[in-house]
Formats: structure tokens, C-alpha cells, sequence
């Protein structure tokens, strides 16, 4: 039980390095307080509820893996390398798709409650 708990305890540190030290993942922590306060505030159903939460956990979550893609390329190379920075900018990409999805996705959600 002592080695799943230090598993935690070291996830947990990882989670506190990237709000700590990403400029990106502190953007994204921010948005979703907002979009928690704006879900409070406009009365999301339990389903859009469900749907806004694994929207932000596959965003923060995408982010890290983000920001461990770009440190692991980092401690191979640091030279300039066509497949370090295919590496790093395929990892982005994925962040940005899923960003760009979980916004259509709460306009979707919350436009209607708003304006219509």
C-alpha cells in the first residue's frame, strides 16, 4: 500500500511542477476556474457538467503530457534536430486540437443558456 501512495505523492508533485512552471498549464488552470465559475453560475445540467469536467481533466492532463514530451526531447538532444522538433510540435498539436474541440464544445454547451 506504502508504494501506491508514494505513486500518488509523486504525481501529485508532478502536477504541482507543471502549474508551477508552465506558462500554458497556467492558462488552461485559470480557464477552467472560469468555466467552473461560469457553470455554477449559469445551472449546466449533470451531463454538461460530466462533459465540462473531462474536457478540463483531458486538457490539464494533455498539458503535462505536453510539457514531459518537450522535457524528455530536451534531456536526449540539444541540438537542433528535425525529429526533436517533429517531436515537440506533434505534442503541441494535440493540445491545440483538443483546445480548440473543448471550446467549440463549451460554446456549444453554454451559448444556448446564454443568448438563446
Amino acid at each position: 500500500m506504502r508504494k501506491y501512495l508514494k505513486a500518488f505523492g509523486y504525481a501529485f508533485e508532478g502536477i504541482l511542477h507543471g502549474v508551477k512552471t508552465e506558462r500554458h498549464l497556467k492558462f488552461h488552470v485559470f480557464s477552467a476556474i472560469v468555466v467552473i465559475i461560469a457553470g455554477f453560475l449559469t445551472g449546466l445540467s449533470l451531463i454538461e457538467w460530466l462533459i465540462i469536467l473531462v474536457l478540463i481533466g483531458g486538457m490539464l492532463s494533455l498539458e503535462l503530457v505536453n510539457s514531459a514530451v518537450e522535457r524528455i526531447v530536451d534531456l536526449v538532444t540539444t541540438e537542433k534536430h528535425p525529429l526533436a522538433k517533429q517531436a515537440k510540435d506533434l505534442a503541441a498539436g494535440a493540445v491545440l486540437i483538443y483546445a480548440i474541440s473543448s471550446a467549440l464544445i463549451g460554446l456549444f454547451i453554454f451559448v444556448p443558456k446564454w443568448f438563446i
